[in-house]
Parts: C-alpha cells; structure tokens; sequence
C-alpha cells in the first residue's frame, strides 16, 4: 500500500450544452493534471460536462444521447491518472445527476447524486432521479468516497460512504456565488467533516451561467472541519493537493493559502466575471452602454471595461433638455479615464418628434410620467440600433432598488440584453463604485456624492418619488431577501405609510420584473430564478386593506 495520494482540484469553467469543447478542455486539464502535477486522481466538478445548469436541455433525448457519445470518446483518451467527472447518465429509462469515475480509457464506477436540491436557483427533481447508494473508489494508499454538491450539506450520504469505508470524500459541485455563500460552504462541509471524523475535498465550477456566476473557492478540510486548503475564487486553476495514509486513515497535507476577498471585492469580480461570460459565450463583439454621468451607469461602465477591455465597449452620452452639464462633462471625464470610445447623441429632435406625433392624442391630458418614458424610450431605441448595427449587446444600468419599486422604463433604460446590476442594491451600488476607485480613481467623485436622479424633468430627484435609499434598500430586503411582512418591518422601526407604499410598488411592478433582461445574481433572492411571484395577483390588496395602523 502506498502511504500518500494526490488529487488535483479542477476548478474550471464550462460552456452549457458546449459538449465536445467541455471535453477538449476536461482532456486538457486532465493531461496537465497527469504531467506536470503528477496528480493520482483529477475531480472535476459537477456535470462538468455539459455544463452547469443544462436546464430542459435535459428533456431532450439527442442532448442524452451526444452527452454518452461525448463521453465515452472522452473516456478511451485518458490514460495514467484516474479521473472523476460530472455527467448526466441514463441507467434504465431513469436520468442520473452522476460521478463518473474513469481509469485507463475505462468507466470503472458511477455514483448518483442523491440530495436533489430544489428549493431557490435550483430545479433538479424537474429532471433526475435520486440515487441511493455510496460509492466507494479503491485506491493504494485507501478508500475514497464520493458524493455531489449537496450530498455533504444534508445528512446521510456522507456518513453512508464512511459505513462502506470511505477514508476521504471527494465532492464535485456547482454551486453559485451570493454574498456570504464562502462562508455557508464551508460551514456545511466542515460539519460533515466533524460528525463523521472525515476529510473532505470540495471542488466547485467557477464561470458564468446566464444569471448564476460560480466563484470557484475549492477547499479541502480535515477530519475535524478546519481548512487545510483553498484554491481562488472567480478564475480557473488546477490545485493539487496530497492526502497521506497515517495508519488511522487519509489526512491532508495543509498547503499555503490566499487570503479570503473583502465582500465589496467578491461583489465587483462576481459581476466582470458573469458580464465576460455572458458576453462571450453568447458571441457577441462588445457591449454599448449609455453613460448618463449617473453612479449606476458609471459603475456597470467600469465593470463592462474590467470583462471586456475597453476597446471592445461603447459609451453613448444621449442629453435631453433636462440635463445638466454637469452630467455631460462626468460621463465624458469617466469615459476618457477608462480609455472608452464615447459619441453624443442628443434625444430632443426625436423626443420633439414624438410630441409633435402625440400632441392631438394628449391635447387634453396634463404633462406627467408619460412625456418622462418617452425620453427613455427614444435612448433605448438608439442603444439597440447602436447594438444592431455592431454586433454588440446592450448593457442596462438599473439597479435592484429600482427593480423593486419599478423605478425604471419598459422599453427604455430596461431595453437591452445584460442587466449587469439589476441584484446589486442602490447603497451596494455606492460602495462599489468607492472600492473601484480605491483601485484606480476611474469614477469622477462628483458622480459618486450628487444626489442621484433620473433627469427627466426639472430638478428631479429621486427621493421625489421614493423614500430615501438608505431607508428604502433595508424594506426592500427585509420584504423579498426575508419575506418579512408589513407588520413585521414597521415593528422593525419604520413608518407605515413608508412600508406600505414599498410592498405596494414591489408588487404592483411584478409585469416589467418578468420583461427584464437576466443579470449577475449576488444576493440570495435575486429577480428572476430565485423570487417567481404572479403578476396578477390579489394578495396585495388583501394586505394591504386588511391594513390596521
């Protein structure tokens, strides 16, 4: 028996549905894994190969059958080292969220996941069946188990493997960044590691998926839970670990590791990481935005430039008769920082144009919020005809708190392929943008400090029509990330005409949340896959006139 064993870390990203090149790269990995690391055994993470979360790709038939073809050629090409990849695979008419352990160009084992999660971003009862058996890997220096995501964050699996043997688990994962969720990882698994007196090796997929980003963070513990080893976060790597056999089991060997990111750092490289994915993948050849010389439109210029270079986005100024000069000259100070090609395209002649159009139509009818979207319309229209003629996406610039209350024009500053904030609350916004400059002053300060407005009419504000965003962002995520009630928040301290307005203007503007283009998910109840609430709805009204201050 021989007393130690490496197992190289794969954190990597994969495309979904992109079988043959995830498999070009497994090869790669797992070559480099063999020969330059002289690694025993490579783990990738979860469904690897296919990519993470292949979604109703599943239901197809031919995508099951290309994803066997894929990995069966995949398996005759690897030789020399043993290799644990994640795959889908069909075992009598029932579909497996599965391990396949693969050892000189043979399938020598499979283990089928058997927590399906099915609760927040995740729908894998829509598609698997659970397995309910361990797997155990037989190797010189000792037995290895495995299990898959969230196998080591509920009871059974693990301490399944162990009564078969296990001396060290290998863990293959996809599971997506929010705030905090290095922390909740780590916890889970460090627990496993304690109750069953186990060391555990976790490896996750890093790279973007649609809305979901998976910041990689690959850790091993030991048998009694402390961390031994950790890979970085947001970036592929390959890191290898040893586990020696000490008569009493298989230990890791700690290893140097890096410092774990502020959160304000793992926010920012949460959103370049989703936007360069998106953007890529999707083959487009850039991003256009337009730059109001507003803080949300500054930081997702900033981090479209951080993805994708600044030579491959676009800034458009586009002033109203509203604006004011000094919006004009932030945007284009911000632009020249970051070395982004800027035009202006004033809107008047096409807002005027409208008007003109309309004026017989609303001859009767006072000026209000109508004439305000009309001006965002005309700028969405220029983005997208920027867009089609380039070949480049465009990025919106709304953020979560304005999402929330519907702060924000269908058709207009919503009009667009990638929300790149539409998660990131308003204060997060401001807290970003100052982490950004403490990196390199690319934001004019005068963006960051002027009170924030729309700019669609004069001296508009907007706390003319929302409550204060240190006030409004604390509702907000009392009432979607907790799904705290009316009487709960006002118990919490605020006024109850307040909350009352907030809950009424979440719920009321759930039709242009369901319009919105998909953005980086960071919190844990994001628009979109996390929070699915029915446009028509009479619940609200049943609050909120059952209401008795």
């Amino acid at each position: 028996m021989k007393n130690s064993i490496s197992i190289a870390l794969a954190q990597h990203d994969s495309l979904v549905g992109g079988l043959q090149g995830n498999a070009e790269k497994i090869l790669q990995w797992v070559k480099r894994a063999r020969d330059e690391f002289g690694a025993d055994i490579i783990l990738f993470p979860e469904l690897n190969l296919t990519g993470y979360p292949p979604e109703d790709l599943l239901l197809r038939h031919g995508f099951i059958e290309d994803t066997r073809k894929v990995l069966d050629e995949l398996t005759g090409k690897i030789h020399g080292i043993t290799a644990i990849i994640g795959c889908p695979i069909l075992e009598s008419s029932s579909l497996y969220n599965s391990a396949v352990v693969i050892k000189d160009g043979v399938q020598v084992s499979r283990y089928h996941k058997q927590n399906l999660p099915n609760y927040s971003v995740f729908d894998e009862k829509r598609y698997f069946v659970a397995g309910d058996s361990p797997c155990i890997v037989e190797t010189e220096a000792g037995k290895i188990g495995i299990s898959i995501c969230e196998d080591v964050w509920q009871d059974g699996p693990v301490e399944q493997a162990v009564q078969a043997g296990a001396e060290l688990i290998l863990n293959l994962n996809a599971s997506p960044f929010h705030i905090d969720k290095r922390d909740e990882r780590f916890d889970a698994v460090s627990r496993q590691a304690r109750q069953n007196s186990i060391p555990i090796a976790y490896v996750n997929m890093v790279g973007g998926q649609d809305e979901l980003v998976f910041d990689g963070g690959s850790f091993v513990v030991d048998q009694h839970g402390a961390r031994q080893m950790h890979a970085p976060v947001f970036e592929e790597s390959l890191s290898l670990v040893e586990f020696t056999n000490t008569g009493d089991g298989l230990r890791p060997v700690a290893s140097v590791m890096p410092a774990d990111l502020p959160l304000n750092e793992s926010v920012y490289r949460a959103l370049v990481l989703g936007v360069r994915d998106y953007v890529t993948k999707n083959g487009f050849k850039g991003a256009v935005i337009g730059l109001s010389g507003g803080i949300d439109s500054a930081l997702t210029l900033a981090v479209a430039c951080d993805a994708l270079g600044a030579e491959n986005v676009e800034a458009v100024l586009m002033p109203s008769r509203y604006t004011q000069s000094m919006s004009i000259e932030d945007a284009i100070e911000q632009a020249e920082n970051l070395g982004v090609h800027h035009r202006i395209i004033p809107i008047e002649k096409m807002f005027t144009a409208f008007l003109d159009g309309l004026q017989e139509t609303f001859a009767s009818a006072p000026v209000d919020t109508t004439e305000e979207n009309i001006q965002a319309r005309c700028r969405g229209i220029i983005l997208m005809a920027i867009s089609n003629k380039q070949g480049r996406i465009v990025l919106t610039t709304g953020n979560k708190s304005e999402m929330a209350v519907g702060y924000a024009t269908l058709y207009g500053d919503m009009a667009g392929g990638y929300a790149v904030i539409k998660d990131v609350p308003k204060m997060l916004v401001y807290e970003l943008a100052n982490w950004r400059n403490q990196q390199q002053q690319v934001i004019p300060q005068r963006v960051i400090d002027r009170p924030p407005s729309a700019e669609l009419a004069d001296d508009q504000k907007d706390e003319d029509s929302l409550p204060p965003y240190e006030i409004l962002d604390v509702i907000l995520e009392l009432y979607i990330e907790k799904n705290i009630g009316l009487e709960e928040i006002v118990a919490n301290g605020f006024d109850r005409d307040t909350v009352r307005k907030v809950i009424r203007l979440v719920d009321l503007n759930e039709y242009k949340r369901k319009q919105a283009a998909p953005g980086v998910r960071i919190t844990k109840r994001a628009f979109g896959r996390d929070r699915r609430y029915p446009i028509t709805s009479g619940y609200m009204h049943h609050v909120l006139s059952n209401d008795k201050p």
